[in-house]
């Protein structure tokens, strides 16, 4: 591997970070051996064709872009009715044994490079806590970053018979002309009859590289919908990923993203049947502009005990520039022949029928463009039951579109 551990990254380090969050010795022994572990680890998976890679993370000079100990950040979190939305020092005084039982259960610390390498360094945590039986919508996680990188950390935990939805922002604060790195995990675990719907938007600075893995377990009848929306960075890679473990559970996966300039989007959306009964739909929608470049990859993996499973996946990629490229890998892994499964990717340009027939009727060019972007995003948009997370991702195409 050619991105080993950089020299300035220290235990000592990662014991700072620790103690500065007040944390218990066994979570303190996870962040060791996840540092200890970067010597061995391979970066994340990412799509190779003979002569190419699509998106090259060895090249990154992780080196340069994290510092271990700046960690300065703003972060607002508000709760709803029966909802616990604490800080990771809160969460740790308040329910040590349920953070100790499920940290690391849905995303392995040790998972890849990048991984590991967040696990090692996490400093912005936040716990979602929904206990039985409670029924709540609002919360909301906004994290700003205001240091040249920044690992953040969030857990969701949706007790039976729960339901919450929550709207996570990420943005940049205090900007500068040098480098960024961003990186957040996401844990969702949904016990049996719980609702989870996760949405976030991101919106970087276009100095940041970013690295996200967002990861869901539902168990029986529980649902764990996701809502992936990215704007900015200069450089995305981003795992949305769902185990249906328990008969008769759901996922649904909406992905929206908006390229311009030379940025860079590598999206994963990923689902694994592992249950009768049940069902998952993957919808992703993305434009690219000037010299700007997407990877999509899509898998649907239904499994051997998985009967009756329905799955379907689309992924549609509008470009707007001859000089933009996209790529698209959608793909089926079938054990289990009692299933209903599709999976579909488009890439095409604007159309120019459409723009004949809107400019013919008095409608500047620049005007029917954007007016077509705008449509193409709707059967996306439609989906999004958070209003606030639709409207605040239809202002942001509405801007790009306008830059």
């Amino acid at each position: 591997m050619s991105t080993q551990v950089h020299a300035n990254l220290t235990e000592a380090q990662v014991e700072q970070i620790s103690d500065d969050l007040g944390e218990p010795e066994w979570l303190l022994e996870t962040r060791k051996d996840a540092l200890a572990a970067l010597e061995e680890l391979e970066m994340p998976d990412v799509i190779r064709t003979p002569g190419r890679t699509w998106t090259n993370l060895d090249a990154l000079d992780y080196e340069s872009l994290v510092d271990p100990l700046d960690y300065a950040q703003d972060k607002d979190r508000i709760d709803a009715d029966g909802v616990e939305v604490l800080s990771w020092s809160e969460a740790l005084d308040e329910h040590e044994d349920l953070v100790e039982e499920h940290f690391g259960t849905v995303v392995d610390p040790q998972r890849d490079y990048l991984t590991a390498l967040s696990t090692a360094l996490f400093s912005a945590g936040t716990v979602v806590y929904v206990p039985e039986g409670v029924d709540a919508e609002d919360v909301k996680i906004r994290t700003t970053m205001n240091s040249q990188s920044l690992f953040n950390y969030t857990l969701v935990l949706a007790e039976e018979s729960s339901s919450v939805t929550i709207l996570e922002r990420q943005g940049t604060g205090e900007t500068t002309d040098a480098d960024q790195y961003y990186s957040g995990i996401v844990e969702v675990v949904a016990e049996e009859n719980a609702y989870v719907q996760y949405g976030a938007l991101q919106n970087l600075s276009e100095e940041t590289y970013n690295f996200q893995v967002k990861r869901g377990h539902a168990d029986t009848y529980a649902t764990v919908n996701w809502i992936d929306g990215n704007i900015g960075s200069r450089l995305t890679k981003s795992n949305v990923e769902t185990r249906l473990l328990g008969d008769s559970s759901e996922s649904q996966i909406l992905g929206a993203f908006f390229g311009h300039e030379d940025q860079h989007f590598d999206i994963a959306s990923r689902v694994w049947h592992e249950a009768e009964h049940t069902t998952a739909d993957l919808v992703t929608r993305g434009v690219l502009d000037d010299d700007a470049r997407s990877v999509y990859e899509g898998v649907q993996d239904v499994g051997r005990e998985a009967w009756d499973t329905s799955s379907y996946q689309r992924e549609n990629t509008l470009m707007l520039s001859d000089d933009s490229e996209a790529d698209a890998s959608p793909k089926l892994i079938i054990n289990n022949h009692d299933t209903e499964a599709s999976h579909s990717a488009t890439v095409g340009q604007v159309d120019a029928e459409d723009m004949f027939y809107m400019t013919s009727r008095g409608v500047d060019p620049e005007s029917a463009k954007n007016m077509l972007v705008e449509g193409f995003y709707v059967p996306v948009l439609e989906e999004v039951q958070v209003d606030e997370l639709r409207e605040d991702l239809d202002q942001l195409i509405y801007e790009r579109l306008r830059e």
